[in-house]
């Protein structure tokens, strides 16, 4: 009787200890789990920055994730990404630049997802005070138009497109007054009225309807239509948040953020703006532009 008694008295001290183990064990897990999860880090093209941000803090507030975004060029983002070693998801401003980065090595191209489509257009002052009304108007003497730089940034490769194939490269560049960093800096520099006019993109209106007016250009002009791509980065510390995130910009929810935003969230809808056009791919920037 006291060898079993005494048995029981360990087996409750083991059973003990195991659950002490477990519970110190869930308690480590835990706090990794938080450790590594609670977090992402985006580099974002700020072609749909005002979308993006109000997506990402529905995000937080949903999940409870803090969601750390950098907008700037896409190249740019890509540039930084890369020398830093870090960030979780690339979300480009175009195809070209997710490209860029698949050759690099730099996303998992199996998580690539399209978020927008974009349509090329002329944006110009509320108001239209100089009546720019076509592609050819931009090269009218003592107009100042300004592109993104289209080494670096996706609508300013776009804008050097349309005019390269609209033959107008050469008449309009004399008229380009500077090379801005981004899609948000291109859309501001026509806000504030330091430019007549810039190649933007049609969702630019819908950012500071107040103060920019779009001109759409005939489907003659669009060769491309743009779409905005994220994927997950080669740094990428927590995959499975990742793919949460992307699962969240793309499903019917984020969609109506986008929407809000005027972005077109399907193909059939970009097609209304250029029927024959060929949708994303990838342009080489011609010597002269370099």
């Amino acid at each position: 009787m006291k060898q079993i008694k005494k048995l029981s008295q360990y087996s409750g001290l083991i059973l003990a200890l195991i659950f002490c183990g477990a519970a110190f064990s869930t308690q480590v897990e835990n706090k990794i789990t938080n450790q590594t999860s609670s977090e992402l880090e985006l580099f974002v093209g700020s072609a749909t920055k005002p979308a993006t941000e109000e997506a990402a803090r529905i995000f937080q507030e949903k999940f409870g994730v803090k969601v750390n975004l950098h907008f700037g060029g896409s190249g740019a983002m890509l540039s930084q990404m890369i020398l830093s070693k870090k960030g979780d998801i690339y979300f480009p401003g175009s195809s070209d630049f997710m490209e860029r980065a698949r050759r690099k090595g730099m996303v998992l191209t199996d998580t690539e997802k399209i978020v927008v489509y974009l349509i090329p257009a002329i944006n110009v002052q509320e108001g239209n005070p100089k009546n720019i009304c076509k592609l050819e108007d931009l090269a009218r003497p003592g107009l100042r138009i300004a592109i993104a730089n289209p080494k670096t940034v996706c609508v300013g490769l776009y804008a050097a497109e349309v005019l390269d194939k609209a033959g107008l490269a050469d008449k309009v560049r004399p008229n380009i007054a500077t090379y801005t960093e981004s899609c948000a800096k291109t859309c501001q520099i026509v806000a504030f009225k330091n430019v007549d006019a810039v190649i933007g993109w049609r969702v630019f209106q819908y950012w500071s309807p107040e103060n920019v007016e779009t001109v759409l250009l005939p489907p003659e002009n669009i060769s491309r239509i743009g779409y905005v791509p994220i994927a997950i980065s080669r740094f990428c510390k927590n995959r499975a948040l990742a793919q949460k995130f992307i699962d969240f910009v793309t499903s019917p929810e984020g969609k109506e953020i986008y929407k809000k935003w005027n972005y077109l969230t399907t193909e059939k809808e970009a097609r209304k703006f250029a029927p024959q056009a060929k949708v994303g791919g990838e342009w080489v920037l011609p010597d002269q532009w370099q």
